[in-house]
């Protein structure tokens, strides 16, 4: 079946091509849809995806690079790679995982690809490489993913972590069909990740058509059936105690990975090796400890429906809403002895599960909140259901654009990619045209709203609902603008200054810098924007300036793209003034 499983590929990448409101090549797009697929397990955004691909040339053989801790992304401005990191708050033994991706349309698997990640491998790994030797030979963008990688390593090893560095090779070729020579290329490399460290084991693995359309034609499942041994139903709602090994089974999938989609609405991400974890492991770890649930808060559940048949429920559209920390800390500290031995006594204690039912989405998120009050979880976690996040969806679906407060909801949905905008570029969007920083926006790709400072400024009562969606069809017309010009736009010049000419169309059409976004009223109101004449002629003086900020103040682009100064020195040069920064 093969050969119809590339014919369905091919039909998939051209329909997802021509989707787009700017048309990537053949090429491009493979190599999007590889990343997404054979990072499958993660749950990624179509921007998470896009962040991670290499483009053009000098890629070394990879396409693709990401950086996971823990199963969780790790972005430039994640916490644990400030110098002031927040390593001790990660769990021993952590999982630090380099996931590579190389993607070829080609009908086959070659000895070339793995030659080439092996050599990028050996300069890119070694904790002493100096980039300045080798930065000629790479992409900017490949490069800072091996520069994050490497920086994790070295703020983790107190913590003691297991490294795994994965590589993908995706290709239209047969998977099963693999010359026993590149079969060999690939132990290799899989001995040169295993040899990189001490604590490092390696893969490789070949996925072509038959792999990406298992994977491609499968949705992850919001209808779960969930066990349980007791329960108080009241109304459509039900308070239920589940034996472990039952809730162990609900969380994973059929590899045994949790599945992390059915948490996309939790208002925080897992957080190790905290307190309130350690004391569920030494719970879950101790025989003599007293049951599970008396001394655990227990999970949140919120359905659209739920039907209980003989001791089972059937829940559709799931999403654990409170719980998560209990819900990682058993997975991690449980997965293994489940495999090894599933009637061990501990999987039959037991936890309390609260399975609420509504359609109601305001309901859902009053919930999310009630039920998170009584933990640590900062204000600032539960943006996602402020009146204000759910007015800005509501008008953007109005307008045939999806907010993507729910991570994923939409693309889970079939909507276009092209018009669903996540929280984190909404905000960017906002900090760079609307209040004149696109240094700050492109500085901080996911953790600029993690001040309630910064968050008040972005998300303002005072904003029109309609200069919200403008902001979100002008960066993605930008972004479009960037990806369709005569001259190739390089991935990581693209990252760099995607914002600043946002903020420059901005400018361009106010006439002068500004910091409110009432200024952008009647731009909002005549859907308003430079020509792509216009803006064609803002990039070229856009980069000069770029270039000439680089050479005076001897900066890297990375820097001077995070500076203020340049930012400054960019409005006053092009004669729109300079704002006085607070």
């Amino acid at each position: 079946m093969s050969a119809n499983d590339r014919v369905l590929i091919n039909q998939m990448i051209e329909e997802r091509r021509h989707a787009r409101g700017v048309p990537l090549s053949f090429d491009a797009e493979f190599e999007r849809f590889a990343s997404e697929h054979a990072l499958h397990g993660f749950g990624l955004s179509d921007e998470e995806i896009e962040a991670g691909v290499i483009g053009g040339a000098d890629d070394g053989g990879i396409d693709g690079a990401y950086v996971f801790l823990g199963g969780r992304l790790l972005h430039e401005d994640s916490e644990i790679l400030q110098p002031q990191s927040g390593a001790a708050n990660v769990e021993h033994g952590t999982r630090l995982t380099l996931w590579l991706i190389q993607a070829k349309t080609s009908a086959g698997f070659s000895e070339v690809a793995l030659d080439k990640a092996a050599s990028t491998c050996k300069n890119l790994l070694d904790m002493e490489v100096d980039e300045a030797t080798v930065d000629v030979l790479y992409a900017d963008d490949l490069l800072a993913r091996f520069r994050l990688f490497r920086t994790a390593l070295q703020r983790l090893l107190t913590r003691h972590p297991t490294v795994l560095i994965k590589f993908s090779y995706v290709t239209r070729g047969e998977a099963s069909d693999v010359h026993p020579k590149v079969q060999a290329k690939a132990k290799l490399l899989e001995a040169q990740f295993e040899n990189a460290f001490a604590i490092s084991t390696g893969e490789v693995e070949f996925l072509g058509p038959g792999e990406l359309w298992r994977r491609a034609s499968t949705l992850p499942s919001y209808t779960l059936e969930l066990p349980y041994r007791e329960s108080i139903t009241h109304g459509t709602s039900h308070l239920a105690l589940v034996s472990l090994g039952e809730y162990l089974d609900f969380l994973s999938d059929e590899s045994g990975a949790i599945k992390s989609h059915i948490f996309d609405w939790n208002v925080r991400d897992y957080q190790g090796n905290v307190e309130v974890n350690r004391e569920i492991t030494a719970a879950l770890r101790d025989p003599d400890a007293p049951e599970f649930w008396w001394l655990n808060n227990g999970i949140t559940i919120v359905c659209s429906q739920a039907t209980s048949v003989g001791k089972r429920l059937s829940l559709s559209d799931v999403q654990v809403v409170n719980g998560l920390q209990t819900s990682y800390t058993l997975h991690e500290t449980l997965k293994d002895l489940y495999l090894s031995d599933p009637t061990d006594p501990v999987f039959d204690r037991l936890v309390q599960v609260r399975i609420l039912v509504t359609v109601d989405q305001a309901a859902r998120d009053s919930v999310i909140r009630a039920t998170n009050r009584q933990t640590s979880v900062p204000v600032a976690s539960l943006r996602a259901t402020d009146d204000i996040q759910r007015q800005i969806e509501s008008y953007f679906l109005e307008h045939d654009w999806f907010y993507d407060r729910r991570k994923n909801f939409y693309r889970n949905q079939g909507k276009t990619a092209d018009r669903i905008v996540s929280i984190p570029l909404l905000a960017q969007s906002v900090m760079a045209m609307a209040l004149g920083q696109p240094d700050y926006a492109r500085a901080r790709p996911s953790s600029l709203l993690k001040s309630d400072s910064d968050y008040r400024r972005v998300f303002s009562d005072k904003t029109e609902l309609p200069v919200y969606l403008w902001l979100a069809r002008a960066q993605r017309r930008v972004d479009e603008f960037l990806q369709s010009t005569s001259d190739p736009v390089s991935r990581s010049l693209h990252t760099n200054l995607r914002f600043h000419l946002a903020m420059l169309g901005a400018v361009d059409l106010v006439g002068r810098v500004f910091s409110k976004p009432e200024n952008l009223n009647n731009a909002a109101r005549e859907d308003a924007f430079p020509s792509d004449a216009r803006l064609q002629s803002l990039w070229a003086s856009l980069q000069e300036h770029f270039d000439t900020f680089q050479r005076e103040k001897r900066a890297g682009p990375d820097k001077t793209a995070k500076s203020s100064d340049f930012v400054a020195s960019l409005t006053t040069g092009l004669g729109y003034g300079s704002l006085r920064r607070r």
